[in-house]
């Protein structure tokens, strides 16, 4: 428990430290995705390629240029066990085609750096909002991007770390990969993960149909546009930023 309250505490104490001269953007993204040892080398590569061809779609670039600004700060991270968060393309301006392929192409050639350690849905959450308050861009909106495929088995709750970024003004948003051991996945995230103004969550039926997830859901972080309301009566105070329930 005192390391969690630390965590949560140095988390607060950031907001201040990134207060000085920083570059100002439409949007503030950080992708998160899973590298626990659920996801196989197969998966990993659907996932990978699937951020990667994405991004290089028109209307991603389109939505970038469509800012008051014209420009976001985009980071990839992947994520496993409590303490295991790895960069694999570090925070990057982001104004035109060519940066967005300068970005891919990093996906791409990275190899991986998780495979295993676990599933810390709420300490990944956590991370990303160290990672916001301490990058060098100032932006209208901050948005955490988490896919995965599976609950939390280790760490904070996700309901902790969802609670956490949304009390700094930070938005959750949701991918779960659905599978036949986790059909209700999406249920899950609703209810532990995604908060904050706008928050949502764009189940992906498998990894196969992570490339189509994906490219919804970065098209409407980056334009910044509301999401349908969500059926669930939880749900619908998740996505307001209220707790959620941790089963």
């Amino acid at each position: 428990m005192f390391r969690i309250l630390s965590l949560a505490l140095a988390l607060a104490l950031g907001l201040s430290q990134s207060a000085g001269a920083q570059e100002r953007v439409d949007l503030e993204l950080i992708l998160m995705a899973d590298g626990s040892g659920s996801v196989d080398h197969e998966e990993f590569l659907l996932q990978r390629r699937g951020y990667a061809r994405a991004l290089r779609q028109p209307r991603v670039v389109n939505a970038i240029r469509s800012g008051a600004l014209g420009r976001i700060a985009l980071t990839y991270v992947e994520w496993s066990g409590h303490s295991l968060q790895v960069p694999i393309v570090p925070w990057t301006l982001i104004r035109s085609a060519a940066d967005v392929e300068a970005f891919a192409q990093q996906l791409e050639k990275q190899p991986r750096a998780l495979e295993g350690g676990g599933t810390a849905v709420g300490s990944a959450i956590l991370y990303g909002v160290q990672s916001l308050n301490n990058n060098l861009y100032e932006g209208t909106r901050r948005v955490i991007d988490l896919s995965g495929d599976g609950p939390d088995k280790d760490g904070v709750a996700a309901a902790f770390g969802r609670d956490q970024a949304v009390a700094q003004g930070i938005t959750v948003n949701g991918l779960p990969i659905l599978s036949l051991r986790r059909p209700a996945l999406d249920v899950f995230f609703m209810d532990n993960v995604i908060g904050g103004p706008g928050a949502f969550s764009i189940p992906a039926k498998g990894f196969k149909d992570f490339y189509s997830a994906i490219l919804t859901k970065l098209i409407r972080e980056i334009a910044g546009r509301p999401a349908p309301p969500p059926v669930r009566a939880v749900a619908r105070g998740a996505a307001r930023g209220e707790p959620g329930r941790f089963p």
